[in-house]
């Protein structure tokens, strides 16, 4: 009868171990699978910009969120006159920068402030391709990697800096 039960227990650990095993799998292959869908999001949201750059006709992308209007490019700041060019997300990102001050924001803020879910690394990753754009195009700074936050104020014609441009 011990040989049976200790039989079984063998049996039942190496079941165990196997599974383990195949669990081990399961994950890596989830992640890159992860890794693969974050490439494609990324990819796709570059694409729709430069249709949009071109005044090419954009692709219509089927989106769980309240559609937010017209895909516009992101013009460069010296372009624009305020921030009303700019499509809604990208005004809620100037807003929250504007409310982060000088802490400057991180990606899952704004992930949040877009209404997305900031635990996942695609979202994350599209705030944070947002902030980047907003950032080549004048409308934000990246002093530290990472955070991101408003532009200083610009000096005067002269370059002194000097309120009223006095010397």
């Amino acid at each position: 009868m011990r040989a049976v039960l200790e039989a079984r227990q063998k049996a039942a650990m190496v079941r165990v171990e196997e599974l383990e095993a195949e669990l081990e799998r399961v994950r890596a292959a989830l992640a890159d699978a992860e890794e693969v869908l974050r490439r494609r999001v990324i990819g796709l949201e570059q694409y729709l910009e430069a249709l949009a750059e071109e005044d090419a006709p954009a692709v219509a992308v089927v989106s769980q969120r309240k559609p937010v209007g017209p895909r516009r490019a992101v013009p460069h700041r010296q372009d624009a006159a305020d921030t009303e060019v700019l499509s809604v997300d990208y005004q809620a990102l100037m807003a929250a920068a504007l409310e982060a001050g000088a802490d400057g924001l991180g990606a899952r803020r704004p992930a949040v402030v877009l209404g997305w879910d900031s635990a996942s690394a695609s979202r994350v990753e599209g705030a944070r391709a947002r902030l980047k754009r907003l950032v080549e195009r004048g409308w934000l700074v990246e002093e530290k990697p990472g955070r991101f936050m408003l532009p200083a104020p610009e000096q005067d014609a002269a370059g002194t800096g000097r309120p009223g441009g006095g010397s």
